[in-house]
């Protein structure tokens, strides 16, 4: 006999059951300590309630009850702690982005109220994605106005998206299927509309579909480049002759030391920050104020196809995005 409802959503992705084994866990340790500590209540309550001839209760020993609370601490500290440590090696393997040379790179926009899809070839999508299964597809996550969050059940996935920063998510799926997309952070008026769906696909059939679209933009690394070259950026990041800016080939990826001391990771927030406030992260070796910033001359798009083509640059230098 089926439920008139799931339990569960579809696990289709990699890091589904490692997800679902966690949730689990910490809802059935917290089940039976609240079992446990209920059932104790009423035991002690029932055991030691006044009784004629016995108005004061049962007596204790002070050396009972501290052995007791001390047991009772140590053991359920440890299970938490084991909870964490397993939750912490869940997240990080969540967080961390894979470095797979044959990843799908995605670009999506989010605004109120829908969803937007470029694949790496030029192809736009809205509210609809197509992906290969079996490969890593990596989201690089962008907000036009308030913040969304992209969220596939199905894929125990959910990657908040602020304005002005760039986020970067993945998953892997598993099963060739339709899945649902929603918006899970209240965005306005017509939030609960911000719908779509993800379409698995075989590989081939994947790129039998890439193949027939009939979108004629520029794959996203060429029509970055042409942006790059109409903002004149290469000015200052190729001139070899006397070069005002860090270089940009192998940059995507790397740790970049900055002149107070500190370094970062030029991931996509890095790059996008450097083209809106290029003098947040002043690089070693160079000085302030020569870029300008770019904050109004460039949409969430374009930023898109920039951080696209210096992505392209450390793939061109042999470094995994």
């Amino acid at each position: 006999m089926s439920l008139p409802f799931e339990l569960m959503p579809a696990a289709a992705s990699t890091t589904s059951d490692a997800v679902d084994l966690v949730a689990l866990l910490v809802f059935a340790i917290i089940g039976l300590v609240s079992l446990g500590v209920i059932v104790a209540m009423v035991w002690i309550v029932v055991r030691d309630r006044r009784r004629p001839g016995n108005l004061t209760g049962r007596g204790h020993h002070t050396a009972t009850i501290w052995r007791t609370e001390f047991l009772f601490c140590g053991l359920t500290g440890a299970v938490f702690l084991g909870l964490f440590t397993l939750g912490a090696v869940v997240f990080d393997g969540l967080a961390r982005v894979p470095a797979d040379a044959d990843a799908l790179d995605v670009s999506v926009t989010a605004k109120r109220w829908m969803w937007s899809f470029q694949h790496p070839g030029g192809r736009r999508e809205l509210s609809q994605l197509h992906v290969p299964a079996g490969r890593a597809v990596r989201l690089h996550l962008a907000s036009e106005d308030v913040i969304h969050s992209f969220y596939v059940p199905a894929f125990r996935l959910k990657q908040d998206v602020v304005p002005g920063w760039q986020r970067t998510a993945w998953f892997r799926a598993t099963a060739p299927g339709t899945y649902a997309l929603a918006c899970a952070e209240y965005c306005g008026t017509e939030h609960a509309l911000m719908r779509a769906e993800v379409v698995v696909m075989p590989p081939h059939v994947y790129d039998h579909w890439l193949a027939q679209g009939d979108d004629e933009r520029p794959p996203l690394v060429a029509a970055g480049r042409a942006l790059f070259e109409r903002l004149d950026c290469g000015a200052c990041h190729e001139s070899h002759q006397r070069r005002r800016a860090p270089p940009l080939e192998g940059l995507y990826g790397r740790t970049v030391a900055l002149r107070d001391g500190g370094s970062v990771l030029a991931d996509d927030d890095y790059i996008r920050r450097s083209i809106l406030r290029p003098d947040a992260d002043i690089v070693a070796d160079y000085q302030s104020g020569v870029m300008p910033t770019y904050a109004g001359l460039v949409d969430d798009d374009e930023l898109l196809l920039l951080v696209a083509y210096v992505r392209s640059l450390a793939a061109a230098e042999g470094v995994s995005p």
